[in-house]
């Protein structure tokens, strides 16, 4: 029979023998006795006591062996049937036959009980591997349903984070838009108060309180108005923004565990008894450092999705509120303006019919004031047009100077900001020095017009006051797109 594995160090006990035969055995214990063999003597062979039986199982002396040599070669010379007078043995042949065959059934209960163990040892170790083998696919089933599930949850976060960036962007799209609009009002108020301003200036019998001046009055109530629900709704905004990035931050927060539960999982899954970095780690499996159960890591990354649409869902409605916000403004503040514009065409067509020509140069003068006038406001205008793009450029300077740890880097962006800064102050400089010789050219033509102007009538000024100078800062209401926030 082929033997299987390595051999092993065992402790053979001789087996029980009688106190009158000697064991016979193959073993390597008998090998090693020391005790010689026994020699026959006709002079020591007629009587044995028992203390030679007992004296026999003792660990020989070397006075003892030297005294068994001497029997032995006496034994050699003198032990035959014709040297002595009586044959006379210790064991009979059927003793014998007996010995041999209780050692024959020694050896073979031995060996059957060592194949047995064998049997069973080799079933056990085929029993423990296969065991072994189908804990390892069940783990590695489990694991991989596992990924499946981190799978399908990253993908909802991730089509939940698309959903959210672009909410965030038509959010912001329309808080500029709000606060575009927003700003276009104030040149409409600037105007209206300065027409209202410039009408208190009218002369005598002239100075009425009529139509044009309730219509101003109206205006400015509307237009200011206008401006609260804008400021309101732009609060709005902003808080919803700063909401929908906190869901944001969620998602993303929630995905980037995801993603690095999904790299483990996805390395632990190809992991075999064959692959580079497996170890041991005692005492692992009494470690649990789980924060969560299956049912509260899946409502975690459900409840964010459903915080997230809910964000979402708000703004969604937040914008529509903002774009008949900004269409409802827009169309109060055109009808008032529409009416005050009636009402200021009525007045001067009521006054003109009282005013007589003026004289060439003081046509030509008032024409001239009328364009510097022009040129003012749109020295102004420019100056203002350049307010947005220096704050967005500062503002983009002072939000870049939190960026965490390396990334405030003096990058090319910031290099290019600093350039833009300093470009569009050097133009709000040039623009004042321009605006402040266009206003001396003004007070020039001013002092040049009052000269010419010296006999000009009551209605002469009303009408310069309605036609010139309200009408001609009323060009410059914003259009309806501007209104809304597109340009």
């Amino acid at each position: 029979m082929e033997l299987m594995g390595s051999t092993l160090t065992a402790t053979y006990v001789r087996p029980k023998t009688s106190h009158f035969l000697p064991a016979i055995s193959t073993m390597a214990s008998s090998y090693r006795n020391p005790q010689p063999a026994m020699a026959m003597n006709p002079s020591a062979n007629m009587w044995r006591t028992n203390t030679y039986f007992k004296s026999s199982s003792t660990v020989p002396t070397p006075s003892s062996m030297q005294r068994d040599n001497l029997d032995l070669v006496r034994a050699k010379t003198m032990f035959y049937p014709s040297n002595r007078t009586a044959l006379s043995t210790r064991y009979t042949p059927d003793d014998w036959y007996k010995s041999n065959i209780s050692n024959y059934r020694e050896s073979e209960a031995s060996r059957n009980s060592a194949e047995r163990l064998r049997r069973d040892t080799i079933r056990l170790m085929q029993d423990r591997d296969q065991l072994t083998r189908r804990t390892q696919e069940s783990t590695s089933k489990n694991i991989g349903e596992r990924l499946n599930d981190v799978v399908f949850w990253r993908s909802e976060l991730s089509h939940e984070i698309d959903n959210m960036v672009t909410e965030i962007a038509s959010l912001t799209d329309v808080k500029r838009r709000l606060e575009r609009a927003l700003a276009e009002t104030e040149g409409p108020l600037q105007v209206s108060q300065e027409c209202l301003y410039h009408r208190e200036k009218r002369m005598s019998i002239d100075l009425v309180h009529d139509d044009v001046e309730k219509d101003l009055i109206r205006e400015v109530e509307v237009i200011k108005s206008c401006q609260e629900r804008m400021r309101r709704h732009l609060d709005r905004a902003i808080a919803q923004l700063a909401s929908n990035r906190a869901a944001q931050h969620e998602l993303e927060r929630d995905i980037s565990d995801k993603v690095t539960a999904q790299r483990i999982d996805d390395r632990c899954h190809h992991l075999r008894n064959t692959s580079d970095g497996i170890g041991y780690y005692r005492g692992i499996e009494r470690l649990d450092p789980s924060l969560s159960l299956p049912d509260s890591w899946s409502k975690f990354t459900d409840d964010n999705i459903l915080h997230s649409q809910s964000e979402r869902a708000s703004s969604h409605k937040l914008r529509d509120e903002i774009e008949i916000l900004l269409n409802a403004t827009s169309n109060e503040m055109w009808n008032q303006f529409n009416n005050a514009n009636v009402a200021f065409t009525n007045r001067i067509s009521e006054t003109a019919d009282a005013k007589n020509s003026l004289q060439t140069h003081l046509a030509k003068t008032l024409q001239e004031i009328f364009q510097t006038e022009m040129l003012i406001e749109s020295l102004k205008k420019a100056l203002r047009d350049k307010e947005c793009p220096l704050k967005v450029a500062q503002t983009r300077l002072e939000e870049r100077t939190r960026r965490p740890n390396v990334e405030l880097c003096r990058d090319n962006p910031h290099h290019r900001l600093v350039s833009e800064v300093r470009e569009i102050e050097d133009t709000i400089h040039r623009l004042q020095e321009r605006l402040m010789e266009a206003e001396n050219t003004l007070q020039t033509l001013v002092k040049t017009k009052v000269t010419l102007e010296h006999d000009l009538s009551i209605k002469a000024n009303s009408i310069f006051l309605d036609q010139e100078k309200c009408m001609s800062m009323r060009k410059s209401f914003p259009s309806m797109p501007r209104l809304v926030g597109y340009t």
